[in-house]
C-alpha cells in the first residue's frame, strides 16, 4: 500500500498539480508584494512615472502588463529552483540507486510504429 502510495505522489501529473497549487497560493502574494513594492517603483521611475502600474499610452495601460509578466516570470523562477530542480535530482537519485537508466527506459517505452517509421526513413535516406 505504502508502495502504491509513493508511485503515486512521484508520477509526473502529482508533482505538476502541486507545483501549480504552490505556485497559486504561497509565493503569488510574497512575489506581488516584491513587485508592487520594489520593482514597480523602480522601473517606473526610470520612465518618469510613478509606478510600471501607471505606465500608460493613450488609454492603453502597458504598465499593468508589465507588472503581471515581472510577477510570472518570478514566481516561475521560485518555483522551478525551489521545487522542480530538487524533485529532478531526488528522482534522478532514486533511479540511480535502484540502477534504472533513463536512456534505457525512454528506448523501451519508444513507440514500435514510430520505429519502423523511423527505420524506413533512414533507408530512403541512404
Amino acid at each position: 500500500m505504502l508502495t502504491g502510495f509513493k508511485n503515486f505522489i512521484l508520477k509526473g501529473n502529482v508533482v505538476d498539480l502541486a507545483v501549480a497549487v504552490v505556485i497559486g497560493a504561497a509565493f503569488g502574494a510574497v512575489v506581488t508584494s516584491i513587485v508592487d513594492g520594489l520593482l514597480t517603483p523602480l522601473i517606473g521611475r526610470l520612465f518618469n512615472a510613478k509606478g510600471i502600474e501607471e505606465m500608460a499610452w493613450e488609454g492603453f495601460r502597458y504598465g499593468s502588463v508589465i507588472s503581471s509578466v515581472i510577477s510570472f516570470l518570478l514566481i516561475a523562477a521560485a518555483i522551478y529552483f525551489i521545487v522542480v530542480v530538487p524533485m529532478n535530482h531526488m528522482i534522478e537519485r532514486r533511479n540511480r540507486r535502484l540502477g534504472i537508466d533513463a536512456d534505457v527506459k525512454d528506448e523501451a517505452a519508444e513507440d514500435p510504429q514510430i520505429a519502423l517509421l523511423t527505420e524506413i526513413r533512414d533507408a530512403l535516406r541512404k
